[in-house]
Parts: C-alpha cells; structure tokens; sequence
C-alpha cells in the first residue's frame, strides 16, 4: 500500500541508464516513491493515467511520442500529476514549447541530485520551478506576447495574489497569505489569467516580474 506522506513520482525517459540513475537516487529519499517508469511520450500518459502519480519526471526528446507532445496530452486529460521537465536540451525552441504545454518545472540532467529532489517536492508543493537562464528564455519569447497594458484591469486583490504566485506560491501558501479560502483563490488565479490573456501560473509569473510585481 502506498504511503500517503510520499510523494509518487514516474520516470519517463527513453534511457534506460538515466531511469536507472534517477531510480537509484529518488529510492534512498525518505519522502520521494517512484511507482513507475515509461520509454516514451505514448507510454508515458497510459502509466501516469494508470498510476496518477504526483509528480512525473519527463525527458523531451524521446523517439514517437516526445515529451512536448505528452505534456499537452496529459494536459488535455485533466490528470493532476505535475510534471518536471529534465531535459540536456536547452535551446529556447524546446524550452518555451514544454512550458506552454503545461511543464510545472524545467531542470537539466546534470543537476545536482540533493537540488533534483529539491526541485520535486518544490513542483508537488504548487511551485513553478525555473533555473534562471529558463525564465530569461521564457521572458524573451513573451515580450511581444499577451497581457501587455492590460494590468490595470486587475483588481488590488488580483494583483496581491499575482505577486504571491510571483514569489513561487501555491494556492494553498497564497491563501494562508491572504487569509481566504484554496477555493477562493483558484478564482483570482483564474480571473487573473482570463484578464492578462495568459496561459498558466508560469506566464502569470513571469509577467509579474517583467511588469515589476512581486520576486
């Protein structure tokens, strides 16, 4: 049985020796328990709609179905896994794309195994997780994107939660923040994304910085 004070990752990656790798590590972690391993984008929505995993660990190039195509996958079937990009590929055309599709965070394969299970649990706890030369791709793809001049539509409540999602909160530290309700603040996140035209809690984030809100 499982326990419930772990949190249950899935390894997608087309390298047997890196799921081998991060395997090895993730075991030894008191709190982390991989339920799982897939080769591929395909096979790697079946085992996460199969286990529900917390957390899914997701290479991006892998052969047929990549990890840019997996994420939008699991994106459209709603599944509630966060999914943590680790990936050797850097270039903004891999980075911005995962993003987009729904990536919760976005690490490289030669990060530091303490800093890896770092990242896990940031991503499980509601965090975006971004290395700092990510967020500048990011930044750069959206300078000319949604949003712009519209922040003064933002009610001042709209905008105290867009600073706390800014600092790396999730709905649930914002709401301990601001003294309201998980459900309440799912509405402000939402309000606030319908009226900056952006897509998710990174964009959100990301405009708040470059617009001078909040981290």
């Amino acid at each position: 049985m499982a326990d419930p004070g772990r949190i249950r990752v899935l390894l997608v990656d087309d390298h047997q020796v890196v799921r081998r790798g991060l395997r090895t590590f993730l075991e030894i972690q008191d709190d982390i328990e991989v339920v799982g391993e897939a080769p591929d984008g395909k096979e790697g929505v079946a085992r996460a709609e199969e286990l529900r995993p917390d957390v899914v660990l997701m290479d991006v190039k892998m052969p047929g179905v990549d990890g840019i195509e997996a994420l939008r996958t699991l994106r459209d079937l709603d599944n509630p896994a966060r999914v943590l990009v680790v990936t050797s590929f850097t270039e903004k055309r891999t980075v911005v794309p995962a993003l987009r599709a729904g990536a919760a965070g976005y690490v490289y394969k030669d990060v530091d195994p303490e800093a890896l299970a770092r990242a896990i649990r940031s991503v499980h706890s509601g965090h975006v997780l971004l290395q700092p030369e990510v967020a500048l791709a990011l930044l750069s793809q959206e300078e000319n994107g949604g949003g712009q001049g519209r922040g003064g539509s933002l009610t001042e409540r709209e905008r105290e939660v867009l600073a706390l999602i800014a600092d790396g909160r999730s709905n649930r530290e914002i709401a301990r923040a601001l003294v309201l309700s998980e459900k309440t603040v799912k509405t402000h996140v939402s309000n606030i994304l319908m009226k900056l035209d952006l897509a998710d809690r990174t964009q959100a984030a990301l405009w708040a910085v470059r617009h001078g809100i909040g981290a």
